[in-house]
């Protein structure tokens, strides 16, 4: 089947999905409602010690293809799969461990760790975290998987965010008013699948945002400035080669429509090229559970070979360019919300390869799967 027909197919099977969405609905949100509990292991307020434990986790199974000039590669992937718990502890505390694994390979069957962190918080205003954890920069960086609107990152978060996403750092955020805000500092490497060896340097995170849905009148309207400064080292494996990285984000919704957008810059060391990027992101939610959404997305470097093409992409081209363009078309059909969707997107980019040594690519990829979590 080519790219085509198993879009068109798709499509169909979206469109069969909607109009049965109308069907005993209540019912249908009632029964997740039962199913999703099983994750909710203990709660009790009474309780000094342990206040609750549930599960947390993700599973992430899809297919993907892609063409370029005749040339294709597809497969079928568990893209993340994902296991762990979270407790509240104290009244104050919140300690969380998660794990990634390979059920595909099975060899190894464990990844690597992912959440290992501690949370102190008395107040909205203040939390301080410690241990393994997120780093939340550039739109899609700063979006948690669960959650994404599209099934995956854009390329843009590819080539400046840090992908590994999950390292070891201390972190204060909260929120003021209508300020919201993270600081924190991070070991850069060297990487393994625990904490890394803290054998390489560090990088830092600034982030604050102002809400301004209130004055605007609209649902949501977060505009956030992130920086990043990280210390050159050749043994920084945590993250990318980019010495500074700045990035302003905007989300808005209002009714059924939003935008996100994002515009980043990154400043390479060790031969790495500066590079710029702006991504654009409109979306439509035709139904409480259908959504429409759309993405377009620049990429430029200062030399040659400094932007890297997305995942499936990378399976035919192993080379980089230096001008990258994407236009994403994507469906979303949300059975529990987040926690159990369907996602599929049609993504058509171009990559411009100023050196001509094996970065050119102009092709088209097709992604589809389910998306659980709890």
């Amino acid at each position: 089947m080519n790219l085509k027909s198993s879009v068109l197919l798709l499509m169909l099977l979206f469109a069969a999905v909607a109009l049965s969405d109308r069907l005993a609905a209540q019912d249908q949100d009632a029964t997740f409602d039962r199913i999703w509990q099983f994750a909710e292991w203990y709660s009790n307020d009474n309780n000094p010690v342990i206040q609750s434990m549930a599960l947390s986790g993700r599973v992430q199974y899809e297919y993907g293809r892609v063409e370029d000039g005749g040339v294709s590669y597809d497969e079928w992937n568990v893209r993340r799969s994902r296991f762990g718990a979270e407790w509240e502890l104290f009244h104050q505390f919140t300690l969380h461990l998660e794990a990634g694994f390979n059920p595909q390979e099975r060899d190894p069957l464990y990844k690597r760790l992912t959440d290992f962190n501690l949370e102190w918080s008395r107040s909205p205003s203040l939390a301080v975290t410690v241990g393994k954890q997120g780093v939340p920069f550039t739109i899609d960086g700063s979006t948690s998987s669960k959650e994404l609107l599209t099934i995956d990152r854009s390329n843009l978060a590819n080539n400046m965010w840090f992908p590994q996403e999950y390292v070891p750092g201390i972190a204060v955020s909260g929120e003021q008013g209508r300020w919201v805000y993270q600081t924190g500092i991070y070991s850069a490497g060297e990487r393994n699948r625990e904490f890394g060896n803290f054998s390489a340097s560090v990088f830092t995170l600034i982030s604050i945002g102002y809400d301004l849905a209130e004055s605007l009148g609209i649902d949501e309207a977060l505009l956030r400035g992130n920086y990043i400064y990280q210390d050159p080292n050749l043994g920084n494996t945590f993250t990318r080669q980019l010495e500074h990285v700045t990035s302003l984000n905007l989300k808005l919704e209002a009714g059924r429509w939003g935008l996100r957008t994002d515009f980043s810059n990154g400043q390479g060391y060790l031969g790495r090229s500066d590079m710029w990027g702006a991504t654009l992101m409109p979306y439509l939610s035709v139904t409480p559970k259908l959504q429409l959404v759309t993405r377009l997305t620049h990429i430029a470097s200062e030399n040659p070979n400094g932007v890297r093409l997305a995942r499936y992409e990378k399976s035919l081209i192993s080379g980089w360019g230096d001008r990258y363009k994407e236009l994403y078309i994507g469906t979303n059909y949300f059975f529990y919300g987040h926690a159990l969707k369907l996602q599929s997107g049609v993504k058509f980019a171009h990559m411009d390869d100023s050196a001509l040594d094996g970065g050119a690519y102009s092709g088209a990829s097709w992604t589809t799967g389910l998306r659980v979590s709890w």
